[in-house]
């Protein structure tokens, strides 16, 4: 039994960072008539996630914040919820404010997501923020100090410039019980992102997960960037679309077309119906 599992953004979806008409029904009609087992795994969250996939008939659990978080979108509930320990969120936090950086901070209470902030200090957050409240309905909330915010803490989102980022990830490097990842936006060139979660949360993991629970046998993972890595480390085909991050192109099975021309479905299109 074979899972197919893509990352979204530069992947499955556009540039437009939506899932194309085509896609989707390519999607939904494999899932239909050949049975195929179908889900996604992404660094966003299911506020926005959600909204994208909308329409997309998925039965499996979805992969979200890279494998900090695993979603039911059938029952409707996190089956995975990674949480990040108190003196390791302070230490976040302080290392931070060192470098002279702001973030986002994620926290979860049972189904409820919120997302803080101490101010947005450059035009990435800002632009970030604005797209995400605007176009998603992504709730976040001020606050005077991320230290103040409770308990269920799950992840950092850093934006800002590569070489601004570049010395706070050199340092969490260090820090042991978090993962990181560090990549550009696919969107801008201007735009870098350093996320910070459990170490025991990654997309590797999550597919890792799926894989046990199902019963899988073989898993084909599809990616463009940096943190689809550790996703094609535990799966036994690993394919890249062509306009992926280079790196990405180097460690890969088989390069297929763009996330323009619906590469993804199209392949699965043709391997399931040759």
């Amino acid at each position: 039994m074979e899972l197919f599992i893509s990352d979204l953004d530069g992947t499955l979806l556009n540039s437009e960072a939506e899932l194309s008409g085509r896609t989707r029904n390519t999607l939904n009609r494999l899932i239909q008539e050949k049975g195929m087992n179908f889900t996604v795994a992404t660094a966003r969250t299911y506020a926005s996630a959600g909204k994208i996939l909308k329409g997309l008939r998925l039965k499996l659990p979805i992969i979200l914040m890279n494998g900090v978080l695993i979603y039911d979108s059938v029952g409707e509930k996190y089956e995975v919820v990674n949480r990040l320990d108190q003196d390791i969120k302070a230490h976040v936090i302080s290392e931070i404010r060192r470098y002279g950086l702001s973030a986002f901070m994620y926290t979860i209470c049972g189904n409820q997501m919120m997302t803080y902030y101490e101010r947005l200090s450059n035009s990435q957050m800002r632009d970030f923020y604005n797209e995400r409240r605007q176009k998603y309905y992504k709730a976040f909330e001020h606050t005077e100090d991320l230290n103040n915010v409770g308990n269920d803490v799950i992840y950092f989102t850093i934006v800002d410039e590569r070489d601004r980022l570049a010395p706070l990830y050199s340092s969490l490097k260090k820090c042991r019980g978090i993962s990181l990842t560090y990549y550009n936006d696919v969107y801008s060139e201007n735009m870098w992102y350093l996320e910070i979660f459990s170490d025991k949360a990654s997309k590797r993991n999550g597919v890792g997960y799926l894989r046990e629970k199902y019963g899988f046998d073989r898993i084909t993972a599809f990616g463009d960037n940096t943190n689809d890595l550790p996703m094609f480390e535990v799966s036994d085909t690993c394919i890249a679309v062509s306009n992926a991050n280079q790196t990405v192109l180097s460690q890969c099975d088989k390069v297929i077309a763009s996330n323009e021309e619906d590469g993804v479905a199209e392949y699965l299109d043709e391997y399931l119906n040759s």
